[in-house]
């Protein structure tokens, strides 16, 4: 998992509430274990017509969220079924940064699991930034883990909660498996132990 570095990034708005996972990417896409390739399914359904050509409506396709790393949405993003595809999609197509008043659990658990942050702000902050965007699409937030704050040219400055054990992760890219191969050195010597004490069970 890539660290999660303090940045100014372009700032793609979605003024959606409720999207579920299945809109996220659709389970027609679910085919592979890799974490890798889904972007291009992200919100398919909305970002393309029926025969394949980009959606102009779809707030994704404006050419000035392009690169954006910061995704701004409604309220309740990430609802519906647990699939962790939907972080992976998220992921690689390019945002590292989601902020909205409120996340599905699973989601949001599964956002930290996958090297992305989702930043809750109260709604009269939301609407603010949301605000800003759509007058100045093409704005670009800065976002300070380190600090945890998030800051537009416009003014707007807002403090948001993070753990810290989730924080340290982030900054430092530990997923489950980095946190289990950081202890290494103590896994050997349980083996080392166990092997000298139950010679029988590494008998291949």
């Amino acid at each position: 998992m890539e660290k999660y570095t303090n940045h100014t990034s372009v700032a793609a708005l979605m003024n959606r509430s409720n999207v579920d996972t299945d809109q996220i990417i659709a389970k027609q896409f679910l085919k592979k274990v890799e974490r890798t390739g889904f972007g291009q399914h992200l919100f398919h359904d909305w970002r393309f017509n029926e025969d394949g050509t980009p959606n102009a409506e779809f707030e994704l396709n404006n050419p000035k969220f392009d690169g954006a790393k910061v995704l701004v949405v409604g309220d309740n993003f990430g609802c519906g079924s647990s699939r962790e595809h939907a972080p992976w999609a998220i992921d690689d197509y390019g945002f590292n940064t989601i902020i909205s008043t409120s996340f599905a659990d699973i989601f949001y658990n599964n956002c930290f699991k996958n090297g992305i942050l989702p930043i809750i702000v109260e709604a009269d902050t939301l609407k603010a930034l949301m605000s800003e965007i759509a007058a100045n699409q093409g704005v670009e937030l800065s976002i300070d883990l380190e600090n945890q704050k998030v800051s537009t040219p416009g003014g707007i400055s807002v403090s948001f909660d993070i753990e810290g054990f989730r924080k340290h992760n982030l900054i430092n890219g530990l997923d489950d498996i980095g946190l289990t191969l950081a202890q290494t050195d103590r896994i050997d010597t349980y083996e080392a132990m166990h092997k000298e004490r139950f010679p029988w069970l590494w008998v291949s």
